[in-house]
């Protein structure tokens, strides 16, 4: 069984929500990125969303858009994060998600791909940039390999392009919350409660919220919403605030666990 449907049984049985955090695969270099994945995993998160670096993150606000330059500055490739996700699986058996940009997954060849993905303990793939009429190379390289294609659904979205787009993902559907691009803030409750619950009609897979959530308080609120949240550039901004600093993993570690709160 795939570990991210693995998660999902596993938390319903508990009632509990997910946390699903995002953090971008060699920030601030190779190294510390590996010691700051493992201590995010050990510290609770429930699914690792690993950001592949992008020279042009069209979908993230400039927290995200800051740490994929100092990945690439540092010299991380996508078969970089590859060989990053194979050492952190190696330590951990949390579900790992590769976020990404279609433009390197297809540079890379959609075949070797999938087969590096699956030798990596990767569980799947998020591409942000790819609408789910075009997915069906992907979904060919991909088919019988095990590993989920999770689509993403607009607050624009309509119902029945939603229910399409319910039916063609895996793992979970990924439900953004605001519009425009990632980065903390800006969420109105009220309409997201209203949009949440529309979609989790819609689909039978379970529906993780995510853009703007940046502290406990945020995932309190939405977290009973849908079942799950996603929060990527809070634990990002603790990496910018403290490069240099001994105790990173650490201070990204107190982060998880005060979100969990």
């Amino acid at each position: 069984m795939n570990r991210i449907t693995r998660t999902w049984t596993t938390l319903a049985e508990q009632n509990q929500k997910a946390l699903i955090g995002y953090l971008t695969a060699g920030d601030p270099d190779p190294e510390t990125s590996f010691h700051i994945l493992l201590a995010a995993c050990r510290a609770g998160l429930d699914i690792l969303e690993l950001g592949v670096p992008f020279s042009d993150p069209t979908a993230d606000g400039p927290v995200i858009q800051a740490a994929a330059q100092r990945a690439l500055q540092g010299g991380m490739t996508l078969p970089g994060v590859l060989r990053l996700a194979k050492r952190l699986r190696s330590e951990v058996d949390t579900p790992i998600l590769l976020f990404g940009y279609y433009n390197p997954f297809l540079q890379y060849g959609l075949g070797k791909l999938a087969a590096d993905t699956v030798e990596a303990g990767v569980d799947g793939l998020l591409i942000v940039d790819l609408p789910p009429e075009e997915t069906e190379p992907l979904q060919q390289a991909l088919r019988g390999t095990g590993l989920h294609q999770v689509l993403l659904v607009a607050p624009s979205t309509r119902p029945d392009r939603v229910r399409e787009i319910a039916s063609r993902t895996q793992g979970f559907l990924y439900l953004i919350t605001k519009p425009g691009t990632t980065g903390e803030g800006g969420l109105d409750v009220e309409q997201i409660a209203r949009h949440a619950r529309q979609v989790k009609g819609l689909s039978p897979l379970p529906v993780c919220l995510g853009f703007g959530i940046r502290n406990a308080e945020d995932v309190r609120m939405l977290a009973p919403l849908a079942d799950g949240v996603v929060v990527g550039s809070a634990l990002v901004r603790v990496i910018s605030e403290a490069r240099d600093a001994p105790d990173l993993p650490a201070r990204l570690a107190a982060k998880i666990r005060e979100l969990r709160l």
